[in-house]
């Protein structure tokens, strides 16, 4: 029998000074049974840092021809394509030739070296974006992670906080390859 994905609620408040962004998603996120709090409140924080009316999680995990979240417009082309990890650099240059613009969010402490393997054959697309977590930052964000989340996500001058179950972390991204 297979085990089923595990339901978390997240009620998350964002407030995005950069884009003028102010809004509250009530989600359900399906926690895959490979998929590790780590793992997903990174999934989580890409949703934030893009929210968006259209923006919904994606199959991700269970389907290799789906991100973990996406934006699609009224005709249904992918506007954007976001992956959490380290995609091989096959999976990543067939998103960008889909997708307007892709997003991969690496979060482990191997990410360094998935980039350098990786990095120079996905070089030529021009709508790639890869930003690294630090693995300390993504095993804090971790520790808020609970059935029934509420989450405050701040963003400002590039800057991100999130606060939740008395606590607030500071986010530091750093832009492995801009678009």
């Amino acid at each position: 029998m297979a085990i089923k994905a595990t339901i978390f609620k997240a009620d998350i408040q964002i407030a995005d000074m950069d884009r003028h962004y102010y809004q509250s998603h009530q989600l359900t996120l399906a926690r895959h049974p490979s998929e590790t709090d780590e793992r997903m409140m990174v999934r989580l924080l890409a949703f934030a840092r893009h929210a968006h009316e259209a923006l919904v999680f994606a199959k991700g995990l269970s389907d290799a021809e789906e991100p973990d979240i996406w934006q699609k417009d009224l005709t249904g082309a992918i506007d954007l394509w976001i992956d959490v990890g380290q995609p091989d650099d096959r999976r990543i240059l067939k998103a960008c030739g889909r997708a307007a613009k892709v997003m991969i969010y690496s979060y482990s402490s191997n990410s360094a070296i998935w980039w350098g393997q990786t990095g120079a054959r996905v070089d030529r697309a021009r709508n790639l974006e890869v930003i690294n977590l630090s693995s300390a930052t993504s095993q804090e964000m971790a520790r808020l992670a609970q059935r029934n989340m509420q989450l405050q996500y701040t963003m400002q001058d590039g800057e991100i906080w999130i606060s939740g179950n008395g606590e607030t972390l500071q986010i530091d991204l750093t832009t492995l390859k801009a678009a």
